[in-house]
């Protein structure tokens, strides 16, 4: 119930307890005391108004405009409300603080001497700073009939004073500054224009002689008759100073009205002369504007709304046809708390199908004392309980040959309509919510639910179980109710939708309600049918039967029933079965190597001296062919720069460009199309000029075409060397300054190629180690160690395996060119593939250390023969994978967040419901000797347990349960308490 006007204080102890300490300082003070203030139509909270205003820094802060503008007006907003009369609200509340509060504040709060009541309570609220205010510094304003009759003296003693505005003075000399600047702008000097004397002709003598002496001589003239001629020293004349040029006026016309210019004057006119000729009946009805005289008249809805509650059969099926298109259309719009008495209106149409099966014509009463019974009557206030009675105690009409009239179809097509148009609407919740409320439409719903069956109300009925399902979810039916045992009789039906609709119905009865619902009354049979159901290949079937079982095992006492009224073992192993429905299975296996990520192409592979120099050999453009097949492959899908490409060739032969001159970028660019059929050189979408077709290999081949090759080479990979090196990187130039980095060094792979590991080996000697070679004749112990077999089996140090030939018989002597007592001097360090071993590990003997570090680094080298068994080769196979076990996961039905879904959770949330209220085992005394059931003696007793839950859940059952739990990961929870709950029953 909404607050009563004016009441808006909040009455608890708190409260009181204030109320009582400020009346009792004002009582002390000898002032006067309001406890409960009224503003408007609102009652001050002292309490409140006091905490918001000390919370704000006091009476004389909030009373500061500079360091809080406006803030009385937003107490005054709040404790009364925004309206047009705020402003003068805000001085009303601030002075109930003033006269109330302000003192009691000084005193209890800031624990200092409030000023007196004389210039405090007794004064007006205007202004601040009452904490500094004494009787010294405080002037009392003056009364405001003093301050009249101060104006009034003021006034009869200097009048021009109180003139407003006061007359400014203006000085008379234009040309004074003050007269320019204080005065009014003096009117410039009229302009005197030249008009000549028109009177003043040339006179005949004759003329001049006819001159009456006694009159004065024209001007212009002298005495004698002379003419004078006219003298402008002075000035111009009188005639000319005072002219003024007539002022010209545009003309007015004002056109003729006619019929093609003004018809609407012809209209009006019209209109007059008919209402002055129109009698006492059109005077009367003259300013009501009728029907097809402009009234455009109210909305669809309004109109469709008013022809349905005519009941004109034109006008409802004009109504009905388009409320069904309104309600399905604009469903979330349409709602029943906006057009009243529409549901009222809709609920009376379809009552009248009874009318078609039944001598009977129901009309609603909202009387709450209706006289007596009437068997016609529905009650619209409370509902009608015996509604059915009623309905079953008239007379039934003979439907059963299904041939019906025009007028019969008519009225049940337009009773379909409004069932259709209620269905519609109740999709809205707030219609629901509507509809709820109004006992008429349980009263609708069971007396459709209860009309004989008949094919020609087979719609109907449908459009009112749905209805239920969305309106019973607000309404709490007890097992006396006719709609409960209506929706129930629905379920020994053969229709599979109507069973469906009322299975869900009767499980969403009061689910928006606080306490569970509890379904009654349900017949042992019942519950032995719907157990079939699940049975059938039916989603929706097996959905609504779960529903119906999940709000049913709510409760121990039903638990209790079922258990009792179906096979429990079958329905536990049932619903086991059913955790698993529409599962898929994912497997598991050895984790597959990831690809790459990245999209970075390979780069192009950089051939060694030793290489190069088998290439020079050949012509071009032969060579630049040779040289692309043996690093490029034919690709469709890839592409790569131009300049990229160009690069690479130079970086490989521009060295050799004084003796063998290589391509320009043109023909170079044409002969990679050459070579490569699918290779065509194209401008990308970025404007990049790139090469499609083609990629950079891995690993380069030998093609086996260049002199001094074998046939057997074709085909062949090259070796690489992955000796570490310090690769120096250039540093990205500003685009704005111009400033270069200073380059930047990194560790990386010399990955240079080769075609043996002899070629690998020298390169590494003499690039990468540097031994030094040898400056004098060799002597007999040089001679010695030269033709020494470095690669015999007693020189060669042994591998971590044992193996003293890692790399298989390939066996090497070095020529006396490398001093190798001179590099025994120097520490070597091995730095292929990050190794770490040193020249020092190898003990000297005979031959110097060196020989066997450098045997040691052969021990790395790729074989050619057998490339691909060589562990530190780039074409090495990895390690490989250890097996792994395969897992199996189950995913079954999930909702749009990826929680469980379906049929699985309903099925897991029954067995979850009967594990949790299921019956405790009952323990029989039973004497072991006499056999008398009761246990009165002392004897022996046995407890004879009951193994129903064992046989409920089985192995069978159990064994699903754990594999739910195991292989479903968004059950596993759920099924784990259910376990629990078994277990806890045990």
């Amino acid at each position: 119930m909404p607050p009563r006007r004016g009441e808006s204080i909040e009455r608890n102890e708190a409260h009181e307890d204030f109320i009582k300490k400020v009346a009792e300082y004002h009582e002390k003070r000898g002032t006067n005391f309001d406890p409960e203030p009224k503003v408007g139509v609102r009652h001050i909270d002292l309490l409140k108004l006091y905490e918001r205003v000390v919370g704000e820094g006091g009476y004389d802060l909030v009373s500061d405009t500079k360091a809080k503008p406006l803030m009385w007006r937003r107490f005054a907003e709040e404790f009364v409300g925004k309206n047009q009369y705020t402003a003068a609200q805000a001085f009303q509340i601030k002075n109930v603080y003033y006269k109330n509060l302000c003192a009691y504040e000084i005193a209890t709060h800031w624990e200092k001497e409030p000023p007196p009541k004389e210039i405090l309570e007794e004064v007006t609220a205007k202004g601040g700073g009452v904490m500094t205010r004494t009787l010294e510094n405080f002037e009392r304003p003056a009364p405001r009939e003093q301050v009249n009759l101060d104006n009034e003296d003021s006034s009869d003693t200097s009048p021009q004073q109180q003139q407003t505005p006061k007359e400014e003075k203006v000085d008379e000399d234009p040309s004074s500054a003050s007269g320019r600047t204080r005065g009014l702008r003096q009117q410039p000097p009229q302009r005197m224009l030249f008009q000549p004397d028109l009177t003043a002709g040339r006179q005949t003598r004759g003329q001049m002689q006819q001159t009456t002496p006694g009159s004065p001589a024209p001007q212009g003239s002298s005495a004698n008759g002379a003419m004078n001629t006219p003298s402008f020293s002075n000035g111009a004349s009188s005639t000319l100073a005072a002219y003024e040029p007539s002022q010209s006026y545009p003309l007015s016309l004002k056109p003729v009205t006619t019929p093609a210019n003004n018809p609407e004057f012809y209209r009006q006119e019209k209109k007059r002369k008919l209402d002055a000729k129109a009698g006492p009946l059109s005077r009367k009805y003259r300013h009501i504007m009728l029907p097809g005289t402009g009234f455009i008249g109210p909305n669809i809805y309004v109109r469709a709304q008013l022809a349905l509650q005519s009941g004109i059969p034109e006008e409802e099926q004009y109504a009905l046809h388009h409320l069904v298109k309104i309600s399905h259309e604009r469903g979330d719009k349409y709602r029943f708390d906006q057009f009243p008495g529409l549901a009222e209106a809709l609920v009376k149409k379809v009552l009248q199908v009874s009318s078609l099966f039944y001598d009977v014509d129901w009309d609603v009463s909202y009387d709450e004392e209706m006289s007596g019974p009437d068997d016609e009557v529905l009650n619209g206030l409370y509902g009608t309980s015996d509604a059915i009675q009623k309905l079953r105690s008239r007379i039934r009409k003979t439907t059963n040959d299904h041939m019906h009239d025009e007028a019969f179809l008519s009225q049940l097509n337009r009773i379909s309509e409004a069932g259709l148009i209620i269905r519609n609407m109740c999709m809205l919740n707030e219609n629901a919510q509507y509809l709820s409320a109004h006992p008429l439409i349980r009263d609708y719903l069971a007396i459709v639910l209860d009309l004989p069956q008949h094919s020609h109300i087979i719609e109907l009925r449908h459009y009112a179980l749905e209805t239920a399902e969305q309106v019973l979810k607000y309404c709490d039916l007890g097992p006396d109710d006719a709609l409960y045992h209506s929706l129930l009789d629905q379920l020994w039906g053969q229709d599979r939708g109507a069973i469906t609709l009322a299975l869900r119905t009767i499980s969403r009865i009061a689910m928006h309600l606080e306490p569970p619902k509890r379904l009654e009354d349900v017949p042992d049979d019942l519950l032995q049918r719907v157990q079939d159901w699940l049975l059938v290949e039916d989603e929706e079937l097996r959905s609504a039967c779960l529903d119906f079982f999940i709000q049913y095992t709510s409760f121990a006492d039903n638990v209790d029933n079922l258990l009792q009224a179906v096979d429990s073992e079958g329905f536990a192993r049932q619903l086991s079965r059913l955790l698993f429905f529409a599962a898929k299975e994912n497997k598991s296996g050895p984790t597959a190597p990831k690809p790459r990520q990245d999209d970075t192409p390979d780069p192009v592979p950089r051939l060694s001296r030793p290489v190069v120099e088998t290439l020079l050999k050949l012509d071009e453009p032969e060579r630049s062919s040779e040289w692309l097949r043996m690093c490029f492959v034919s690709d469709p899908n890839t592409e790569m720069t131009q300049i990229s490409l160009w690069q690479a060739y130079q970086a490989t032969f521009a060295p050799y460009q004084a003796t063998h001159t290589h391509l320009v970028a043109g023909d170079f660019i044409k002969n990679v199309s050459t070579t490569f059929t699918g290779a065509t050189a194209q401008v990308s979408t970025g404007r990049k000029y790139v090469i499609t077709g083609i990629k950079a290999r891995k690993v380069p081949l030998d093609s086996g075409a260049t002199p001094g090759s074998r046939p057997t080479d074709k085909g062949k990979e090259l070796l690489k060397c992955c000796w570490t090196v310090q690769i120096r990187t250039e540093g990205q130039r500003d685009p704005l300054t111009g400033i270069q980095p200073a380059p930047t060094f990194h560790d990386g792979p010399c990955a240079e190629w080769f075609r043996t590991e002899q070629d690998i080996l020298r390169h590494i000697l003499d690039v990468h180690l540097r031994l030094p070679r040898k400056r004098r004749s060799p002597d007999a112990e040089d001679r010695k160690v030269d033709k020494m077999e470095l690669d015999s089996p007693a020189s060669r140090p042994p591998t971590a395996s044992g193996n003293r030939t890692p790399n298989g018989t390939s066996r090497t002597t070095f020529a006396g060119d490398l001093d190798f007592q001179e590099a025994d001097a120097t520490m070597h360090r091995c730095r292929w593939a990050g190794c770490t071993r040193t020249s020092t590990d190898f003990a000297a003997s005979k031959a110097p250390r060196t020989v066997f570090f450098v045997r040691h680094v052969h021990t790395h080298l790729p074989n050619s023969e057998h490339s691909a068994t060589s562990k530190h080769n780039v074409r090495s196979e990895t390690k490989p994978v250890p097996p792994q076990p395969e897992f199996t996961k189950v995913t079954t039905l999930q909702d749009d967040i990826g929680h469980a879904a379906g049929v699985p959770l309903s099925a897991a949330l029954v067995l979850r419901n009967i594990a949790k209220f299921f019956p405790k085992p009952e323990a029989i005394a039973t004497d072991a000797i006499t056999g008398i059931v009761g246990g009165k003696k002392e004897a022996e007793v046995e407890p004879k347990e009951d193994d129903l839950l064992h046989r409920v859940f089985d192995d069978e059952v159990e064994d699903r349960l754990f594999l739910a739990m195991a292989q479903n990961e968004k059950m596993k929870e759920l099924v784990g308490t259910i376990l629990w709950a078994v277990k806890a029953k045990e």
